[in-house]
């Protein structure tokens, strides 16, 4: 089993098209299931449980759960690292009467306005609250926080009942699109200083400085400078070596028809498949990293103690 996430996001299309090339792949001997489910949180949950033996997540996810940290308190230490996929983009947005400097510190300036960082327990809320603290912003007193979907966020925005939302996903993202057709000028992405990205990475080195350049967006006519963290896919460390080679040879060698299929893997490429992944890599995904001649960083090498099947 594949776990992935909601249907309407990225994870669950992609999950699916990884399903299809395991199916139609004719060297590989497993089946490949994507199931949808609530995303990194309940992946983690899946993998633990072993109701999932795959699953895409939010490297920052991976890191808490390997370690027994932020809201995932018992480590999971048998989970390992296949692949880095595509980079997962914050966009912090804030109307743009609560604008001054454009960037993340104006957060710092509200009084107890409304503010959307994503549903209940989603990887958005928890990854908003992780940057925000980083940053020193408090948001517990800065903010009213409200809970809803990126699609509500959005038309709550609209209708002037929030005064910003946290939106982390691969752009175009559909709310954001939808809002800046609707608001224009009237909303704003923020950007992210340099400064403000060394302090998200303190703990953990995984956002890089992301440009959203003009027309992303409609009505966006200047650059955004933003963060990105990658989404991993991860697997259990007693999965058989083998799958998991057969996995990753499948994954790179038929990556230009997984671009076909969806757009938020355009962007993957196999020398920068290791870029942010914060748990050990499966023997299986090292062997065919090796052979394609990938520089492996020492944190990446698995545990020796974990051994698993090669059937």
């Amino acid at each position: 089993m594949l776990a992935t996430g909601t249907t309407g996001g990225t994870f669950y299309p992609v999950g699916v098209a990884l399903s299809t090339l395991a199916k139609a792949e004719a060297k590989a001997d497993f089946s490949l299931t994507a199931i949808s489910s609530a995303g990194s949180m309940e992946n983690i949950k899946l993998l633990r449980d072993n109701q999932s033996q795959f699953a895409l997540v939010l490297a920052i996810f991976a890191a808490w759960a390997y370690n027994g940290e932020g809201p995932i308190k018992t480590p999971q230490s048998d989970l390992r690292s296949i692949s880095g996929m595509w980079p997962n983009v914050e966009h912090f947005v804030l109307h743009s009467d609560f604008v001054t400097s454009g960037t993340l510190s104006d957060l710092n300036d509200l009084d107890g306005e409304r503010y959307v960082l994503g549903a209940r327990n989603s990887g958005a809320e928890h990854t908003g609250i992780y940057i925000l603290d980083a940053l020193e912003i408090d948001y517990e007193k800065k903010l009213t926080l409200g809970y809803m979907t990126y699609g509500a966020s959005a038309g709550a925005l609209q209708d002037g009942n929030i005064i910003g939302m946290n939106v982390p996903a691969g752009p175009p993202v559909t709310a954001i699109t939808q809002a800046f057709a609707q608001m224009r000028s009237d909303m704003t992405v923020l950007n992210f200083e340099m400064s403000q990205i060394a302090a998200i990475n303190q703990r953990y080195p995984l956002w890089q400085a992301h440009e959203l350049p003009p027309d992303t967006y409609p009505y966006q006519d200047q650059s955004i400078m933003t963060a990105a963290s990658p989404n991993v896919l991860i697997v259990r460390a007693d999965v058989s070596e083998k799958i998991v080679y057969d996995l990753t040879r499948m994954l790179w060698e038929n990556l230009p028809t997984l671009q076909q299929i969806h757009s938020a893997t355009r962007s993957m490429r196999l020398e920068e498949a290791l870029y942010g992944i914060p748990v050990p890599l499966h023997p299986g995904a090292l062997r065919y990293y090796r052979e394609r001649a990938i520089q492996i960083p020492d944190n990446l090498n698995p545990p020796e103690s974990f051994n698993v099947s090669e059937n």
